[in-house]
C-alpha cells in the first residue's frame, strides 16, 4: 500500500487525507499543534459557517481575482457536496435566513469529532507535535494555513524554507478584521461591544449589507468583512454606513424635515427611524445629519493575529492546476496558505475544503 503525508490538521488537510485515504492510500497525518484543527474549533463558537446557499456564479465571485483558479475545484467539490459530507458524518445542517449554512448543532466539536472518527476508521494516523520540517523529495500535502491566530496553529512557520526553495510567497495581510477607530472615550466605554445590525456599508463602489460591531478601538462585523479587502486597500479609509437601507433618501429626507423643535434628536431619531442608543451615538459621535449618510474615518486596520484569516500566501504562479508546486513535484498544496481571501458566510471553509480535495487528487494521479 502506498503511504502519503499530509502536513497540517485543519479542515484543508484533513478533507486531503479523507480523499487519500478513501482512494486506499495509507496516510499520516502530522501537525505541530497538541491537537488537531484548533483554529476551526475557535470559528465553530459562533456557528460554524460550513458554506453558503446563494448561486455558484455569486458564491464564486466572493473571492476576487482569486476567482479563476479556485473555481475548478469548488465547482468539483461545491456546497452542496459540502452538505451531502456533513450529512454523511451525521451531522444535520440547515440554511440560515442569511443563506449560511450551518451544523443543527451550531458547533465545531461534533463535527470534527464524527470527521477524526471516520479517518481512523479508514486507517489515518495523526502524529500531533510533529512538525514539517522541509522538503525531502517525498510526495506530500501541505496544508499549513495562512498567518492569523497563531498561537492555535496558523504561524507562517514554512515560510523562510519556500523562500530558500525560490517560491514566492506574497506577504500575509488580515482580512475579515478590525479596522481601527478613533472613537472618543465616551463611546468607546459606552458602546464596545454592542452591534448595529442592519446596515449598509460603502466603500468606494462596493457595498454590503449585515451587522457591524463596535469594539473599543474600531468596526467590524459581517458588512465589514465583506468589504474588507477593498477598505483594507484603499487610498482614502473612509467608510461610509447607511442606517436605514431599506429607507429611500426622499423618505428619510421627509421625515427629518418633519421634525419638532420640541423633540429631541435622539428622541426624534428613535421614534422615526427605529435606531437603537449605539446608531444614534454614532450619528453624533461622527457628527452625522442624517441616518443615511455617515462618513467613518478609519486609521488603519488591527493586527493581523487576531484577524479571522489572510490575505497573501504562496503566489498561485508557483503552483499548477492541480495545486502541485512547478519547483517541488509531488508536493501539493492547499488551504489559505494559497494567495486568496473571501468574507466569512462559509466562502472560507469551502476553499479549505475544495482546495484540500483538489490536492488530494492531484496527488492520487501522480501516484498512478
Amino acid at each position: 500500500m502506498q503511504q502519503v503525508r499530509v502536513y497540517g490538521a485543519g479542515p484543508a488537510g484533513l478533507i486531503a487525507a479523507e480523499t487519500l485515504a478513501q482512494a486506499g492510500v495509507k496516510v499520516t497525518i502530522h501537525d505541530h499543534m497538541a491537537a488537531p484543527a484548533r483554529k476551526f474549533l475557535l470559528a465553530g463558537r459562533g456557528g460554524l459557517n460550513l458554506t453558503h446557499s446563494e448561486a455558484l456564479d455569486g458564491f464564486l465571485d466572493r473571492y476576487g481575482e482569486a476567482r479563476f483558479r479556485l473555481e475548478p475545484s469548488i465547482r468539483a467539490f461545491g456546497p452542496s457536496d459540502v452538505i451531502a459530507w456533513s450529512h454523511g458524518l451525521g451531522i444535520e445542517t440547515f440554511v440560515g435566513s442569511s443563506g449560511r449554512v450551518f451544523p443543527r448543532v451550531m458547533k465545531a466539536s461534533p463535527l470534527l469529532r464524527a470527521w477524526l472518527k471516520r479517518l481512523e476508521g479508514l486507517g489515518v494516523r495523526l502524529e500531533t507535535r510533529s512538525a514539517w520540517t522541509g522538503f525531502d523529495g517525498q510526495s506530500a500535502v501541505l496544508a499549513f494555513g495562512g498567518a492569523t491566530w497563531p498561537k492555535l496553529g496558523s504561524n507562517a512557520s514554512w515560510v523562510p524554507a519556500f523562500a530558500a526553495a525560490g517560491i514566492q510567497v506574497n506577504p500575509f495581510k488580515p482580512s475579515n478584521g478590525r479596522f481601527l477607530v478613533p472613537w472618543t472615550e465616551h463611546f468607546s466605554s459606552r458602546f464596545a461591544g454592542q452591534p448595529i445590525k442592519n446596515v449598509s456599508v460603502t466603500c468606494g463602489t462596493h457595498t454590503a449589507r449585515g451587522e457591524v460591531m463596535i469594539s473599543k478601538d474600531g468596526i467590524e462585523g459581517g458588512a465589514i468583512y465583506a468589504v474588507s479587502r477593498h477598505l483594507r486597500d484603499a487610498t482614502d479609509q473612509t467608510l461610509h454606513i447607511d442606517l436605514r437601507p431599506e429607507l429611500s433618501d426622499g423618505v428619510v429626507a421627509a421625515k427629518l424635515a418633519a421634525r419638532k423643535s420640541k423633540d429631541t434628536l435622539s428622541n426624534f431619531l428613535r421614534k422615526s427611524f427605529g435606531l437603537t442608543p449605539a446608531a444614534i451615538s454614532l450619528m453624533h459621535e461622527t457628527k452625522s445629519q442624517s441616518p443615511k449618510s455617515i462618513a467613518l474615518r478609519l486609521i488603519g486596520t488591527a493586527g493581523l493575529e487576531r484577524a479571522i484569516s489572510s490575505a497573501g500566501g504562496l503566489a498561485w504562479t508557483e503552483v499548477d492546476e492541480t495545486f502541485q508546486l512547478h519547483k517541488k513535484p509531488g508536493v501539493f498544496v492547499a488551504g489559505e496558505m494559497l494567495d486568496w481571501e473571501a468574507p466569512t458566510g462559509g466562502y472560507l471553509l469551502q476553499a479549505c475544503f475544495a482546495t484540500g480535495r483538489a490536492a488530494a487528487k492531484g496527488l492520487l494521479a501522480t501516484l498512478r
